[in-house]
């Protein structure tokens, strides 16, 4: 097996990390994915507590605000969000919103809709990602870490007749 370069290995980390959502060289938001999770990170303004904060989760929607004030975010969700399983806070300093995919195992092209889709490099490593969690999760006893395709990875919702809850 040929061992990655140090510029792709970064590369893929990068990609199956946080992703960042800027407007006009600013970071409004970075955001990650899991199986069964998407996950949204907001750094608030300073001496903002969550009794300022204005937060509405819906099935297809998020927003965001301080109260009193316009909404910072309010926009559509990329996927359907199963809003028992969904929650927000304030945890080290950030804003922390964990929407519960509707769809388990369903990469989503970004957080919100309108927002960057990812790249084509990065929605090849999270699906990839996705995959290598469904394996673990479905084969418990065996360890994935190290495990590598050899091409482009399935889509984790579907491949072999798809993910049972």
């Amino acid at each position: 097996m040929q061992e990655e370069s140090p510029e792709l290995k970064k590369l893929t980390e990068k990609a199956r990390g946080r992703q960042q959502f800027t407007y006009e060289g600013q970071v409004v938001y970075e955001w990650e994915q899991n199986l069964d999770e998407t996950h949204i990170y907001i750094k608030p303004p300073p001496g903002v507590t969550k009794q300022h904060l204005d937060i509405k989760l819906e099935a297809r929607h998020v927003r965001v605000g301080i109260k009193g004030n316009p909404p910072f975010l309010n926009e559509d969700t990329f996927g359907l969000v199963d809003l028992s399983e969904s929650f927000w806070m304030i945890e080290d300093g950030e804003l922390h919103l964990q929407l519960q995919k509707a769809h388990k195992g369903e990469a989503w092209g970004s957080a919100l809709k309108g927002h960057g889709q990812l790249d084509l490099f990065s929605e090849r490593e999270v699906n990839k990602k996705l995959m290598l969690e469904r394996f673990q999760e479905e084969h418990p006893g065996f360890d994935f870490s190290g495990a590598t395709f050899s091409g482009e990875a399935p889509s984790a919702r579907s491949f072999m007749g798809g993910i049972h809850h």
